[in-house]
């Protein structure tokens, strides 16, 4: 005798009515209370091109939950009190960074929120089946400067390096002081926007993207994203490299508008362009 297939497990009905309820209870709440960081952060992500990738954070991210909405509707709805510990964690966060004018405790609390809500009403086993997603979005918080300060400095140091050994090897005469490259008619300065901090987050979060979208084994995947350091680093001491061929060739007025003209998409081509190479090398390093 032929026998019924079991029932899918779904959602219980009163679970969604719940969760319905809860999204339409607080979601004004939410965007009251955090509507002048969210505006302020949007405001950055339009305006500010080195955070510019901010915007497809939370766009990357909600494709992800819709693209596995089949199997998240399969999770039973198991709420934890925990949640609300949570809650209230990154409530006092907000409080404090307002009160502090730290924006990056502020913004970085309205992560935290969302994983205390989702814990609070769906449980445990939904938060880790959210964890990709949910952890990408602090890519979208850019970095305090506090950080910038500490990173930018040995970037620096490493782009001029790396530039000046290329320049030498290039045959062209160069002499560097600290971050200050002297070349026979001009004096390139290796200033915070050649050091790659500017493009490194970009380049971070679109490595992560394009290999998530490229590759599905795990460690290709986190390479790719720990590259992204070196290869900006890389591709600045290459933009220096560009510029100090300029000069030494006669076009010294080229070379400044080369410096800052390009400064931004060039870089970023560049460092595009190493990324699929060096995925292109470990694709084939692992298919031996």
């Amino acid at each position: 005798m032929a026998q019924a297939a079991p029932p899918l497990m779904t959602v219980p009905t009163s679970g969604k009515r719940e969760w319905s309820i809860a999204v339409l209870t607080l979601g004004p709440l939410i965007v009251y209370v955090y509507g002048p960081t969210l505006i302020a952060l949007i405001s950055q992500w339009w305006l500010d091109p080195d955070f510019g990738h901010g915007l497809l954070v939370p766009l990357f991210s909600g494709f992800l939950v819709w693209n596995n909405r089949a199997r998240l509707a399969l999770l039973p709805l198991k709420p934890s009190w925990a949640g609300l510990g949570v809650v209230l964690l990154s409530l006092a966060m907000l409080v404090v960074g307002n009160l502090g004018a730290e924006l990056f405790l502020a913004r970085t609390s309205l992560v935290f929120l969302l994983a205390g809500l989702v814990i609070l009403f769906c449980g445990w086993n939904s938060f880790r089946a959210l964890l990709f997603p949910w952890a990408f979005l602090f890519l979208m918080v850019p970095i305090p400067k506090l950080v910038l300060n500490h990173v930018t400095l040995p970037l620096q140091s490493l782009a001029s390096q790396l530039a000046t050994s290329l320049l030498s090897l290039l045959g062209v005469p160069v002499l560097r002081a600290g971050n200050i490259i002297q070349l026979p008619d001009m004096r390139l300065e290796v200033a915070e926007a050649c050091s790659g901090i500017r493009s490194l987050m970009s380049l971070v979060t679109l490595a992560i993207i394009y290999g998530y979208f490229t590759e599905s084994r795990l460690l290709p995947r986190v390479l790719l994203a720990l590259a992204a350091i070196p290869i900006a680093v890389v591709a600045n001491g290459l933009r220096i490299v560009g510029t100090g061929l300029l000069a030494n060739y006669g076009h010294a007025e080229l070379a400044r508008g080369f410096l800052h003209s390009f400064s931004g998409w060039l870089i970023f081509v560049v460092s595009l362009l190493i990324l699929w190479a060096l995925h292109t090398a470990v694709r084939a390093v692992m298919k031996r």
